[in-house]
């Protein structure tokens, strides 16, 4: 047995994060931890990855207790953490982070830059991903800040590497790079634990289940031997149906038109035109490049474009300054972001000073920030988004994921938007909590919100969209009405296959 923790318990104050748990990982097996936000699988990993130090239990690697005083001691166990939330200096080059503590040095002291740069082309061509070690992490994009975490645990000689969510900014062929890499090494006796909400990935991926609930571990397996109806009802103890969400698309066409973009550009987007209605959840996808984290950003005035946006007949204006994203809102359009921990939180405030942030920066009068009021809204989306918090004046990082984004998704709530743009809306939270998303995007579409969902995961625009924009190269590939919105067909069309001639490359 490769790693064997026995009895692991880990408190913080009087909470039991992890209730007596035992874990084990073979030699070149993939492992998947499963579980709701909050259930104990980071805490748990934390703690065999050096970040904490348990209560009691005891850990051995190839039979032999250990134990994990830091980071650093787990690393010399050959044990990697690829967290959720990217630890990237933005500042530092490519190459920089990946060394960043265990630089090559010449004979002579000076840091060998040539010989770190070489290692880090190698495990990229590995990977079979193009990313300049030249370059500053802080240009990069989200996928590709992901797949540098992803070859930063690469880079050394790890024989157990635990990865967090790490699909969360990998578009389709991310994906099977990364498991095509992964079972490439499982061959060479490395072992993965991988933490995912996204069952398709895990039945793809992984050997065997550990599942935890508040804590402790409920049950452990085979994927063989379960389906993903089953792994959900052994998580939150009974079956999510998706029968309940349908959607309204009889009447959109027939509703006032909310939202107007007309040949809207901008870097790798080049020509989109589209019309939002009142009570429409309109769903818009494609590849890494296709212009949708573009086209999200100029909705939100974050990007210049050229083009015409217009919300309720007022034209908007193309040029993103610092002051027109509060403009945008205080016109009715308010955004959950992407990446939440880059974009969505700002992780010095409290959980109530974030939930307070949208409504400030849409009111037109912010000379005086009313306590009382601030509570109030606070309790209201609290009560409405069941959003689990100890004291609302604890900091937003003690949440977990899943209650994180609650508190980003009442936020903008409480700006009282006509347009709601959403962006990766579930990203990194688990099956329960998505499922109350979606109810709340549907019910907010009932009160005739008009819904703009940013996603790359079909089974999500199944779920709440009337109709979807599939973008390939920065253009409107192909708008599918609710009837044509299957998953062949939105592959179909993200790919491009539908146009002659096409250049793969």
């Amino acid at each position: 047995m490769l790693l064997e923790m026995k009895n692991i318990v880990m408190e913080f104050g009087p909470v039991k994060a992890v209730d007596n748990v035992d874990f084990t990982v073979r030699e070149g097996e993939i492992v998947g931890l499963m579980g709701e936000n909050g259930a104990g699988k980071s805490t748990l990993m934390n703690v065999l990855a050096g970040v904490y130090q348990p209560v009691s239990g005891t850990i051995s690697i190839d039979g032999k207790p250990v134990v994990m005083r830091n980071v650093r001691t787990a690393g010399d166990y050959g044990i990697r953490f690829i967290h959720q939330e990217l630890n990237l200096c933005k500042d530092l080059s490519v190459t920089d982070n990946m060394f960043l503590g265990n630089e090559l040095r010449k004979n002579n002291g000076f840091l060998d830059h040539q010989a770190m740069r070489v290692k880090c082309l190698e495990v990229f061509r590995r990977m079979k991903v193009q990313i300049n070690p030249d370059a500053i992490v802080g240009d990069l994009s989200a996928a590709q800040k992901q797949l540098v975490e992803i070859a930063k645990a690469l880079l050394f000689q790890s024989q157990l590497i635990i990865m967090d969510e790490p699909s969360t900014a990998l578009e389709t062929e991310d994906i099977e790079n990364l498991f095509s890499i992964m079972r490439d090494l499982k061959k060479q006796k490395v072992s993965f634990v991988y933490i995912s909400h996204k069952m398709p990935e895990l039945f793809e991926i992984c050997d065997t289940y550990f599942i935890m609930v508040d804590g402790r571990l409920t049950a452990h397996g085979s994927f063989a031997d379960i389906n993903e109806e089953k792994a959900t009802e052994l998580m939150i103890g009974h079956n999510l149906s998706s029968n309940e969400f349908d959607t309204h698309t009889s009447h959109i066409q027939e509703s006032e038109v909310v939202l107007t973009a007309e040949h809207l550009q901008s870097g790798d987007l080049k020509d989109v035109s589209f019309t939002l209605h009142k009570g429409e959840v309109l769903g818009v996808t494609g590849l890494q490049g296709s212009g949708r984290d573009t086209l999200a950003d100029i909705l939100f005035g974050v990007e210049s474009y050229s083009g015409t946006l217009k919300v309720h007949g007022k034209e908007m204006s193309h040029k993103a300054t610092t002051r027109s994203v509060p403009q945008y809102m205080q016109n009715g359009i308010a955004m959950v972001p992407r990446m939440r921990a880059e974009r969505g939180i700002h992780n010095d405030l409290s959980v109530l000073d974030n939930m307070s942030m949208g409504y400030l920066d849409a009111a037109k009068d912010r000379r005086v920030i009313h306590h009382k009021q601030e509570n109030e809204r606070f309790e209201r989306e609290q009560d409405a988004l069941s959003i689990k918090v100890g004291s609302r004046n604890d900091a937003i990082t003690s949440l977990s994921s899943g209650n994180q984004q609650k508190v980003i998704m009442g936020k903008w709530l409480e700006t009282n938007a006509d347009v709601l743009l959403l962006d990766n809306p579930t990203q990194g939270i688990d099956v329960g909590t998505k499922f109350q998303i979606y109810r709340l995007i549907l019910q907010l579409a009932e009160e005739g919100k008009a819904i703009i969902v940013f996603s790359s995961e079909y089974a999500e625009l199944y779920k709440v969209c009337d109709s979807c924009i599939v973008l390939f190269k920065g253009e409107v590939n192909k708008v599918l009405n609710r009837q044509e919105l299957t998953e062949k067909n939105v592959m179909y069309y993200s790919t491009g296959a539908n146009l002659e001639g096409l250049n793969h490359e």
